[in-house]
C-alpha cells in the first residue's frame, strides 16, 4: 500500500514490445470520409512540389475499377519509397510540410480500398513501386514489391499526363465506396455525386494552393478498355473568406491573442453579407456547421468552422468566420491536429485567451461576435417577416435539403431533430407520429411505388419528406395536440393514403 503519494513513477527495467500486424487494420479504421483520404494523397503532392494533381476515376464500362492519384512532383527512389510505405516512416518533413506523421498514405488508402500501390521516379532514376495489400498488411508487414517492366509502363501510361520527367501515381484497387453493381446508372449517379462532392472539399480546404497559378488539381474519369474520357474536370479555389463586399464594414479586423511564452496569435475575424448564394458561403456544410474557426497549417485548411470550447455554435453567428494560421512551434502544444487533419483540438490556454483578444480599435473578440450577430438579426428583420422558429431536421432528410432549411429558418438548437424512417404501418396509414423521440415513421408498404422503380437510401423521396418537415412542425413543438391539429393530421393521413395508392395504381398499369 502506498503510504504517500509519489509524484515520480518508479521503473524497474524495460521490455521491447513491437506492434502486432493487426495495428495496419486499426490504423484504416480511423474514420477516414472518401474526400478527407484523397486530400491527405494529394497533400503528399504538394509536399512533394507538384504543379499538377490529376485525381483518375477508371472504369470498365458501367463498374467503376480503380482510383488513381498522379502528381508531377519531384518523386521517389527505391530508398524514399520504403520509407513513405513504411507504417509510421519518416522522411524528413520540414517546417512547411503538410505531413506529420507517417501514416497518411496508409491508412487513408487502406481505409478506402484493400490494395494501395505506389509508383514513383525522379529525374535520374528508374520508376519503381510498392504495394500493401490489406489482407498482407494485417498479418505480417509484408509490402510487395512492383514488378519493374509494369512500373515503367505504369508511368508511360501517364506521360505528359501529367507526369512528364518525375512523379508519383498512388493506385486504389477494390476501393469500397464504388457501387458494387453499376447498371442501370448507379455508377454515373455515384460519379456524379462522388466528383462534385470531392471537388467542392478539395476546392475548399486547398484553396489557398488552388488560387496560384502554378497548382492544378484535375478530376477525370476514363473508361480502360476504350479510352473514352467521359469527364474533365478543373477544380476551383473555394474560398470561405471570398465576399464581395463586408457584411459589416468595420470587418475583417485583426484581433490578436496573447499566450505567455509564446508569439501573439492572430484571428482575421470576418462578417459575411447576409443572405449570400456565392457557393464560398454556400456549398459545404450547413449553416451551424460554417460558423467559428477556420484554422490554416502551411496554407493548408485543416478546420474548417466550429468554437473549439469557446462558445456552442448557433445560427445568430452564421455570418462570423474566423482565419487562424496555425503557428509552426510544434513544442507550443497550444494547439493538437488530428491525425486525418480533418480538426484542431485548442488547448484551454488559447480558449481562455479569448477574452482578452482585441483588435487595433480596442473591440474585444466577444464585440465582434455582438457584431455579427447584429448583422445576421437586422438582415432578418428587413425581409418584413419574422419566420416561425422550427425543429431542426434530422437523419433521413436529404444534406442539401437540411442545409437550405437551416438557412432559411430560425433553428430551435435545442430541440432533438425531426428524424424520418421507413417501417411497415397498417396499409390505411400513411405515416405516424413519434412525438417523444421526434420521429415521422413512414409507411414501407408505399416506398416503392412512390420511388418509381429507383432504389432507396436513408435520404430517400426528399421532396415528400420535405413537404412532410414542414407540414409537421406545430405537432412537435407542442407537448399535446389540440383538436384542431389532430383534425389537420388526418387530414394529411387521408390525402397522402390517396396519392399513395394512385401511385401503386401507376406503377401496376
Amino acid at each position: 500500500m502506498v503510504s504517500e503519494w509519489q509524484f515520480e513513477v518508479p521503473t524497474a527495467g524495460s521490455k521491447h514490445l513491437p506492434p502486432d500486424a493487426r495495428y495496419v487494420e486499426a490504423l484504416s479504421s480511423q474514420g477516414y470520409g472518401f474526400d478527407v483520404a484523397v486530400a491527405d494523397l494529394v497533400d503528399n503532392s504538394i509536399d512533394a512540389g507538384a504543379e499538377n494533381v490529376v485525381v483518375h476515376f477508371l472504369r470498365d464500362g458501367d463498374q467503376l475499377v480503380s482510383l488513381v492519384i498522379v502528381d508531377d512532383g519531384k518523386g521517389m527512389n527505391e530508398d524514399q519509397l520504403d520509407v513513405a510505405m513504411t507504417v509510421g516512416g519518416r522522411r524528413g518533413y520540414d517546417k512547411k510540410s503538410l505531413g506529420m506523421f507517417g501514416t497518411g498514405l496508409k491508412s487513408a488508402s487502406l481505409s478506402h480500398a484493400d490494395s494501395v500501390t505506389v509508383v514513383s521516379r525522379t529525374k535520374r532514376t528508374r520508376p519503381v513501386g510498392r504495394r500493401w495489400l490489406m489482407e498482407r498488411a494485417k498479418h505480417g508487414f509484408e509490402c510487395d514489391i512492383i514488378d519493374p517492366d509494369y512500373a515503367q509502363d505504369f508511368v508511360d501510361f501517364y506521360q505528359s499526363r501529367p507526369i512528364v520527367f518525375q512523379g508519383t501515381i498512388v493506385r486504389w484497387d477494390g476501393v469500397k465506396d464504388f457501387p458494387k453493381h453499376g447498371g442501370g446508372g448507379q455508377t454515373d449517379r455515384y460519379l456524379h455525386r462522388t466528383v462534385n462532392k470531392l471537388g467542392l472539399h478539395l476546392g475548399l480546404y486547398l484553396h489557398r494552393f488552388l488560387a496560384r497559378e502554378d497548382f492544378h488539381i484535375t478530376i477525370s474519369v476514363q473508361d480502360v478498355r476504350t479510352g473514352v474520357e467521359y469527364a474533365n474536370y478543373g477544380v476551383e479555389a473555394l474560398d470561405p473568406f471570398a465576399y464581395p463586399v463586408s457584411g459589416d464594414p468595420a470587418y475583417p479586423s485583426a484581433f490578436i491573442v496573447t499566450i505567455p511564452a509564446l508569439e501573439p496569435i492572430r484571428l482575421d475575424a470576418h462578417v459575411w453579407p447576409p443572405r449570400s448564394s456565392l457557393d464560398e458561403y454556400k456549398a459545404f456544410g450547413t449553416v451551424v456547421d460554417r460558423e467559428g474557426f477556420y484554422f490554416y497549417r502551411n496554407d493548408r485548411l485543416v478546420q474548417a468552422g466550429g468554437w473549439n470550447n469557446f462558445r456552442q455554435p448557433e445560427q445568430h453567428l452564421a455570418l462570423a468566420r474566423v482565419a487562424v494560421d496555425l503557428p509552426n512551434d510544434p513544442e507550443a502544444e497550444i494547439f493538437r491536429l488530428t491525425v486525418k487533419k480533418d480538426g484542431v483540438q485548442a488547448s484551454a490556454e488559447f480558449v481562455g485567451s479569448l477574452e482578452d483578444a482585441k483588435d487595433v480599435h480596442g473591440r474585444t473578440f466577444a464585440e465582434y461576435l455582438v457584431d455579427a450577430e447584429r448583422v445576421y438579426r437586422e438582415a432578418r428583420k428587413h425581409t418584413g417577416v419574422a419566420r416561425k422558429s422550427a425543429v431542426p431536421p434530422g437523419r433521413g432528410i436529404d444534406p442539401h435539403v437540411r442545409q437550405v432549411i437551416e438557412d432559411e429558418l430560425p433553428v430551435l438548437m435545442h430541440e432533438e431533430p425531426l428524424q424520418f424512417r421507413w417501417q411497415k404501418l397498417s396499409n390505411d396509414k400513411f405515416f405516424e407520429i413519434d412525438q417523444e423521440a421526434h420521429i415521422v415513421l413512414l409507411n414501407q408498404h408505399y416506398r416503392a411505388a412512390l420511388l418509381g422503380g429507383r432504389g432507396g437510401s436513408l435520404n430517400d423521396l426528399p421532396m415528400v419528406k420535405s413537404l412532410m418537415y414542414l407540414l409537421m412542425q406545430d405537432a412537435f413543438q407542442r407537448e399535446r395536440m389540440g383538436s384542431r391539429l389532430k383534425d389537420n393530421v388526418e387530414l394529411w393521413q387521408s390525402v397522402l393514403i390517396a396519392a399513395a395508392r394512385a401511385e401503386l395504381d401507376r406503377m401496376a398499369d
